[in-house]
């Protein structure tokens, strides 16, 4: 397996002068010796981990040169972790976006896998929505609109734009990243599956946070650019809504945020799936164009969604059916006009219903507290916003912006608030 996994990665480690294309940091990947980064985390201290996940721990560090990383390093060195961490470098070698997260570089030792990227200093979309940065409410509605747009162009950029192209498989809060301006960058690439030219679909082991997960893919492996687009679909409506992909009610009853939303767009009450820490501070055509990208997103039938690039286009007003005033019907293609004149009736203007299925018991059964399929050979991680089990590059953070590095007093703040995390 090890020469496998050299061999996979050397297309991606070879590429001399790689540039980060628009990241935080415009540089050149670079090998690391273990040794720095070592120092540069300070031996990879509790008081540096920002995030733990199926394969790996993720630390804070800072490089001699004054510079802020963060460091993926593989638990253990299984036939499984040295494949994600190939496909990983694989793929980061291979990505040139300002909203895809890129490689800085990476170690290669021994017993040693390590992945460095440069640090993002407001961390996740998930910490902003429903972790400890939740309550400041630093993501007004510009910044929300800002998020989806960049994200959308990185995928776009993914399906369309690069050779082969790439299926990303776990896009999801957690693994969308915020620069110092709030600037989205889509990251963790562990999943991901290269896609030859003329395939449509693949079949494979499932992979993936549930409650993002599209129905085919959950229930048959079947893994398509679809995949992607129903989670960004989800990723739409959390961002609006404000609310988990699943959420647990009384007598422990589990609802998908899909479950939640429709029955507001059936009775056009748009506004009312607005996340009220907003304060109904929002631009109502921007919410009706991400909705109707949101429900076309989530169709259970992998053809009734659009491209990444159609979805791009309603979400930027550009497309026939952005405009929720003027068209009540999609007039993109014949198709899609089908669709909406079934499913519009009694809908809001430029929204169409969200035809989206439940999850089988089995299923939601993995989003059980405390319940992780697999920790040696993970299939879903649950989509708990806690961050007990998240797989995603920053997932599970607990310490606070390191803008300045760590002193004495910012390590113990980090002690305190990590033991009233735990209480």
């Amino acid at each position: 397996m090890g020469a496998r996994m050299s061999s996979c990665c050397r297309r991606s480690y070879t590429d001399e002068g790689f540039v980060n294309g628009g990241g935080p940091q415009n540089s050149t990947w670079r090998l690391y010796s273990y040794k720095e980064l070592h120092v540069a985390t300070n031996g990879f201290s509790e008081q540096h981990k920002l995030g733990e996940g199926g394969f790996g721990t993720v630390y804070w560090g800072k490089t001699n040169d004054g510079h802020q990383i963060a460091v993926k390093k593989l638990k253990t060195i299984t036939s499984k972790a040295e494949m994600e961490f190939a496909v990983e470098v694989e793929i980061l070698g291979r990505v040139r976006h300002k909203n895809l997260l890129a490689l800085r570089g990476y170690c290669v030792g021994v017993n040693q896998r390590l992945i460095v990227y440069d640090y993002m200093p407001n961390l996740s979309l998930l910490s902003h929505l429903h972790g400890q940065f939740a309550r400041e409410m630093q993501l007004d509605w510009k910044k929300r609109m800002n998020v989806i747009i960049g994200s959308a162009q990185g995928l776009l950029y993914l399906h369309h734009e690069v050779a082969p192209h790439i299926i990303h498989r776990d896009i999801k809060a957690g693994n969308v990243l915020l620069d110092s301006n709030f600037e989205p960058l889509v990251a963790d690439f562990g999943f991901a599956k290269l896609i030859p030219e003329g395939v449509s679909h693949m079949t494979t082991r499932v992979k993936g946070t549930l409650g993002y997960l599209a129905p085919e893919y959950a229930m048959w492996g079947k893994v398509s650019e679809g995949c992607d687009v129903y989670s960004f679909g989800i990723l739409l409506l959390e961002i609006v809504t404000g609310r988990k992909p699943i959420e647990r009610l009384p007598g422990g009853i589990k609802r998908t945020i899909t479950e939640w939303a429709d029955p507001f767009i059936a009775a056009d009450q748009l506004p009312n799936l607005v996340d009220p820490r907003l304060r109904d501070d929002f631009d109502e055509r921007e919410l009706r164009r991400i909705l109707h990208a949101a429900a076309r997103c989530v169709q259970s039938e992998p053809d009734r969604r659009p491209t990444m690039r159609k979805v791009l286009s309603i979400l930027q007003g550009t497309a026939a059916a952005a405009d929720p005033v003027k068209n009540k019907r999609l007039a993109d293609a014949s198709a899609d006009h089908d669709e909406s004149c079934a499913a519009g009736q009694n809908v809001s203007p430029g929204v169409i219903r969200i035809q989206s299925v439940k999850y089988g018991e089995e299923l939601m059964a993995m989003d059980d507290d405390g319940e992780v399929v697999g920790e040696e050979d993970p299939e879903f991680s649950r989509s708990r916003s806690d961050g007990a089990s998240a797989y995603g590059v920053f997932g599970a953070i607990e310490v606070q912006r390191a803008r300045h590095g760590f002193g004495e007093q910012q390590q113990q703040q980090v002690v305190n608030r990590r033991g009233a995390l735990r209480a």
